[in-house]
C-alpha cells in the first residue's frame, strides 16, 4: 500500500517519507480501513515537529488520528457483517503509530464508527478530534438547553462544530473571531452574535446582549491563558470553562481566587484521553446529527497524499480557515 510516515521528529519536508509499505495485519478486535479521506489535526503536525517536547512513540509513525473510508476485513470477535460498511475514525495512531494517511489502516473496531449515507468520505474525516472535542466540552455536564455558550474561535475546527452542537443542544451561542471570512463561516455554522475580537470590546458586547446582571453559562475555550480574563468577567457564579488549548501560554499562572469566588469549573478535555463513555456519548449525538442532516462540514483544501508536506506546512501556518483532508 501507499503511505506516507516518518522515522524522526522535525519539519515536514524534511521528515515526511511517501512510499509503499505493508498493508497492516488485522488483530482481534480490530477492523482493516480502506481509507479514501484522511483529517489533518493540530495534534497531529505538533506530534511529527516534537512540539513542546513531544517525542517518538514508535520507531515508524504513519501520522492522523481521524479519517474515513469502507471495512475491508475484521478480526476475531468482530461481525463479519462489517465488512463492506462505511465508517469514519477516530484515535487511529492510537493503536500502531499507523495512522489514516495510508490506503489501509488497522484500527479497534469501536473506532470504526458507522457513517451515514448522507456524509461524504472527505466530511467525515473532519469529524473525529474536532467533533468529539466540541461535544464534551459542552455535554460533559449534561444539557445545555437554555443557557448561553460562548465559543472563541467560532470559525476554527472545534469551534465550528461546537457552535452547530450548542445550537442543536438548544443554547444561545456567542462566538469570537478575528476577521469577517471568520464571521462568515461562524454565522454559517449558525451562531446567534458574532463578534470579533479585534475591533469590538468583547467584554462590553458580551455584557448587553446578556444582561449586565447575567452572563455566559459555559465557554468552549480554544485558549486559555489567553482569553481567561476576559471570561472572568463574562461569566455568571458556578459556570464552566471547557477549554482544550492554550495557545498562548504554556504555564499559564492560575488566578485562584478569581476563580473561587465565581465557584468556576474549569474542565481540561483531550479527546485522547477522554473516557470510553464520554466517545460513546459523543458518537452518539454525533450520529443523530449526520443522520438528520444538522451539521454542516468546512474543508478548507484538499490533497493527494504526495502533498502530505504541503498540508503540513498549510496546517502549521494558521492561515487556515476549515480543515484540510487528504484524499485517495
Amino acid at each position: 500500500m501507499k503511505a506516507a510516515w516518518y522515522e524522526r521528529l522535525g519539519p515536514a519536508r524534511e521528515v515526511l517519507i511517501v512510499d509503499e509499505t505493508a498493508v497492516p495485519t488485522v488483530n482481534p478486535g480490530e477492523v482493516l480501513v480502506r481509507v479514501h479521506a484522511s483529517g489533518i489535526n493540530p495534534s497531529d503536525v505538533k506530534q511529527r515537529s516534537g512540539w513542546g517536547g513531544l517525542k517518538m512513540r514508535s520507531a515508524r509513525v504513519i501520522p492522523h488520528n481521524d479519517g474515513a473510508g469502507v471495512i475491508e476485513a475484521v478480526g476475531e470477535g468482530v461481525a463479519p457483517e462489517r465488512v463492506g460498511e462505511r465508517v469514519w475514525l477516530y484515535k487511529a495512531t492510537f493503536s500502531h503509530s499507523m495512522g489514516t494517511a495510508a490506503e489501509y489502516v488497522v484500527v479497534p473496531s469501536n473506532q470504526a464508527v458507522p457513517l451515514p449515507g448522507t456524509t461524504d468520505f472527505a466530511e467525515a474525516a473532519c469529524l473525529g478530534v474536532p467533533a468529539m472535542t466540541a461535544h464534551h466540552c459542552l455535554f460533559k455536564d449534561g444539557a445545555i438547553e437554555g443557557q448561553t455558550v460562548l465559543v472563541t474561535g467560532g470559525a476554527g475546527a472545534v469551534g465550528y462544530y461546537a457552535v452547530q452542537l450548542a445550537k442543536w443542544g438548544g443554547a444561545q451561542v456567542i462566538t469570537t473571531v478575528s476577521s469577517e471570512v471568520k464571521a462568515k463561516a461562524a454565522r454559517a455554522a449558525g451562531a446567534d452574535h458574532v463578534l470579533n475580537y479585534k475591533t469590538e470590546n468583547v467584554v462590553e458586547q458580551i455584557r448587553d446582549i446578556t444582561g449586565h446582571r447575567t452572563g455566559i453559562d459555559r465557554v468552549v475555550e480554544v485558549d486559555f491563558a489567553g482569553n481567561l480574563s476576559m471570561n472572568l468577567a463574562v461569566l455568571k457564579t458556578n459556570s464552566v470553562i471547557a477549554t482544550y488549548a492554550s495557545d498562548s501560554d504554556f504555564n499559564a499562572q492560575i488566578p485562584f481566587y478569581s476563580l473561587i469566588y465565581k465557584n468556576l469549573t474549569v474542565h481540561y478535555v483531550l479527546v485522547y484521553a477522554m473516557s470510553e463513555a464520554a466517545h460513546r456519548a459523543a458518537i452518539q449525538d454525533i450520529t443523530t446529527c449526520l443522520t438528520t442532516g444538522i451539521l454542516k462540514h468546512q474543508i478548507a483544501h484538499r490533497y493527494s497524499l504526495d502533498q502530505i508536506a504541503t498540508a503540513h506546512e498549510m496546517q502549521e501556518s494558521g492561515t487556515v480557515t476549515g480543515k484540510l483532508v487528504i484524499q485517495f
